[in-house]
C-alpha cells in the first residue's frame, strides 16, 4: 500500500529513530557509544535523513519528513495542498520514532542521572539560552536546508540530472554539513516535527528519572524553522531555482 501519508509517517519515524537514537547512543550511560562525540551525532542524523527519505519515496510521498520543507515547497510553488496530509504524518511519525528510541534504550534511562541528557535524546536544548539568538540560528540553518536542497533538486544544477537514488544521499550530506557547521548553538532542530513530536513523548512516556520537558523553549524550534523555510521558499521562487 502506497500513500503520501504513509510515506511521510514512516519516513519521519525512521529519521527520528536513527537521529535521536544516535543521540541516545552517545549521551546515555553504559551505552556502547557513550561519549563518542558531536561528529558521531551529526553523522547519525545524516544517515537517518537519507534512510528516512528513501523510505518515504518508496511508500509514495515526496520525502519531506519536515514541516519546514513542506512549507518551503508550498511558498516556492504556490501549492499548499500537501500541508494537511504531510504535517500531521510527520508529527505522528516523530512521536512513534522517539517512542522506539525509548524502548531501544530501555535499560539505560535509569542508569543516566542527568535529566538534560535524557531530554536531549528527544528534543533540542540550546547551548546558551538566548531566545533571539537561538531563533536566529534555527532560521539560518533551515534557510540553508531548504535553499540548498532546492539547488540539489534543480534541473539547473547539472547538465544531465541526478542519478536515481542520489538525491536522498546528497540531502543527508547537507544535513551533516548543517550539523557540523551550524548545529552548535541549538542542536539544529531545523524541523518542527523533529522537536515537537519527541518533546510530547518525553512528557508522556514513563522515562525513569526524567525531568521537565522544557516547554518554555519549545516555540523556538517551531517558529525559527518556519521563518527560515518561508524566506528560503521566497528565494527559490525569486531566483527560479
Amino acid at each position: 500500500m502506497h500513500s503520501a501519508f504513509l510515506g511521510e509517517f514512516f519516513g519521519t519515524m525512521i529519521l527520528i529513530l536513527l537521529g535521536n537514537g544516535v543521540v541516545a547512543n552517545v549521551v546515555l550511560r553504559q551505552s556502547k557509544g557513550e561519549k563518542s562525540g558531536w561528529i558521531v551525532i551529526t553523522a547519525g542524523w545524516c544517515f537517518g535523513v537519507m534512510a528516512g527519505v528513501f523510505v518515504a519515496l518508496a511508500l509514495g510521498s515526496d520525502g519531506h519528513l519536515n514541516p519546514a520543507v513542506t512549507i518551503g515547497v508550498a511558498v516556492s510553488s504556490g501549492d499548499w495542498s500537501r500541508l494537511s496530509v504531510y504535517i500531521p504524518a510527520q508529527i505522528l511519525g516523530a512521536m512513534v520514532g522517539s517512542t522506539l528510541v525509548w524502548l531501544t534504550y530501555w535499560a539505560h534511562w535509569e542508569r543516566t542521572p542527568d535529566t538534560l541528557d535524557k531530554l536531549a535524546c528527544f528534543c533540542t536544548i540550546p547551548a546558551i539560552r538566548v531566545p533571539v539568538a537561538n531563533a536566529l540560528t534555527e532560521v539560518i540553518g533551515t534557510f540553508v536546508l531548504i535553499f540548498v536542497a532546492a539547488a540539489i533538486a534543480s534541473k539547473h544544477g547539472t547538465t544531465i540530472g541526478l542519478s536515481p537514488g542520489l538525491g536522498p544521499f546528497l540531502v543527508g550530506l547537507l544535513v551533516w554539513a548543517i550539523g557540523l557547521s551550524l548545529g552548535g548553538p541549538t542542536g539544529y532542530a531545523i524541523n518542527p516535527a523533529r522537536d515537537l513530536g519527541p518533546r510530547i513523548m518525553h512528557a508522556l512516556l514513563p522515562i525513569a528519572g526524567k525531568g521537565g520537558s522544557d516547554w518554555s523553549y519549545a516555540p523556538i524550534p517551531i517558529v525559527g524553522p518556519i521563518i527560515g523555510a518561508t524566506v528560503a521558499g521566497l528565494a527559490v521562487k525569486l531566483f527560479q531555482i
